[in-house]
């Protein structure tokens, strides 16, 4: 007896960057000191309160299913979290706890997505959106940002590819790979284009100079907004996320939230409340941190002859032109990874339009982005 893979499923392409890490990853093993610049995986150690809060579950026996919403008080703390961010009040009725902000967008996907419908997302992108959209039966539609406007998404370019097939309009801000961070009045006219808005804001609180970030949820309450522990408080392993969502669409949600995952592990969400408990100058003093991190790397990368016109005001990515060295982003990766040990992520990952580019991060240390910037000029 043999089977084959569904279509939609043979339709999801490798995620590179994941790629060139697990060779990596492999290298590392055979003894090779290998400098990772290619994922966003934070450096510092998780807030104590997390780990402690965690531990404390654990010891006490909190390792039982939970409501497939989440822990209301967590709920409720994440809340009270997002207005101290946003300035926005949500009931925290309109929040369901996930094992990481990935599952907060399948689940929306399968809520919107028939079979052919469209969803319209600025390119370059996270290598997941097309994906998940494709894999639910949609189909992505890309409107092009550029480096030379700091990847500003422009509203007309959205309206002019609304289709009667359009379900939703995908915002990410600050982005990956990009760190652009979208104006207040390019999120209030996406919004008032007349269709749900789904806003990635996992790297807010991750921004620089005098950038804001602002959630369509301001503008529009057909917005679901993707959040979690992952970057902000060093929690990636955690996976620990959340969605912020529509009151009507809240009980299909909790109904494919109980079938499709049942809830999240009970120690995992009070590691959450440890998070939220923890005094705010851990952010902040990660923020600064990433700060000098971005100067380094930037500086670092142009005077080896990398194209990047802005300095990024969020995340923690530079997306960097690479095409005077290759103009084939995987190829060039994966020699600076054989022949610098110095990991990095392949534009073609982020979109066509970002073929020979590089992703680099700045979530390691400084130390390790200056190393890897010095193996970088010796290859080149």
């Amino acid at each position: 007896m043999s089977f084959s893979v569904s279509t939609r499923a043979g339709a999801v392409r490798p995620f590179l960057a994941m790629e060139v890490m697990e060779r990596g990853l492999e290298l590392s093993r055979g003894g090779a000191d290998i400098v990772h610049l290619e994922f966003g995986e934070p450096d510092f150690q998780p807030p104590p309160k997390a780990l402690s809060y965690a531990t404390e579950a654990l010891n006490r026996g909190d390792i039982r299913y939970g409501d497939s919403r989440g822990l209301f008080e967590l709920r409720h703390r994440i809340a009270e979290a997002y207005q101290a961010r946003q300035g926005l009040r949500v009931d925290p009725d309109q929040i369901i706890i996930t094992s990481g902000s990935s599952p907060a967008i399948l689940l929306v996907m399968k809520l919107l997505i028939n079979p052919g419908d469209q969803v319209i997302l600025a390119t370059p992108h996270y290598p997941a959106y097309p994906n998940m959209i494709s894999v639910c039966g949609g189909e992505p539609v890309f409107v092009d940002t550029h480096p030379a406007d700091g990847y500003r998404l422009d509203p007309d370019r959205v309206r002019a590819a609304i289709t009667p097939k359009t379900k939703a309009i995908f915002i990410a801000s600050p982005a990956n790979p990009t760190g652009a961070v979208q104006p207040q009045e390019v999120v209030q006219a996406i919004a008032e284009l007349g269709l749900p808005v789904l806003s990635d804001e996992i790297y807010d609180g991750l921004i620089f100079d005098d950038a804001r970030v602002q959630s369509p949820l301001a503008y529009t309450e057909d917005c679901f907004v993707f959040d979690g522990f992952s970057k902000r408080f060093a929690m990636t392993g955690f996976r620990l996320g959340y969605l912020i969502a529509p009151r009507r669409a809240m009980r299909a949600l909790q109904n494919m939230q109980q079938n499709l995952f049942i809830s999240v592990s009970g120690f995992v969400q009070r590691a959450g409340l440890g998070a939220l408990d923890t005094d705010p100058a851990y952010l902040e003093q990660n923020r600064a941190t990433y700060w000098a991190r971005r100067d380094i790397m930037i500086r670092g990368l142009r005077e080896l002859g990398f194209g990047v016109p802005h300095f990024p005001p969020g995340a923690f990515f530079a997306l960097a032109d690479a095409r005077h060295i290759d103009t084939d982003s995987t190829r060039l990766a994966f020699r600076f990874l054989e022949d610098a040990l110095v990991a990095v992520g392949p534009g073609r990952d982020f979109g066509t339009i970002a073929e020979g580019f590089l992703r680099f991060s700045y979530s390691s240390s400084e130390e390790r982005i200056q190393e890897g910037l010095r193996r970088l000029k010796t290859a080149l």
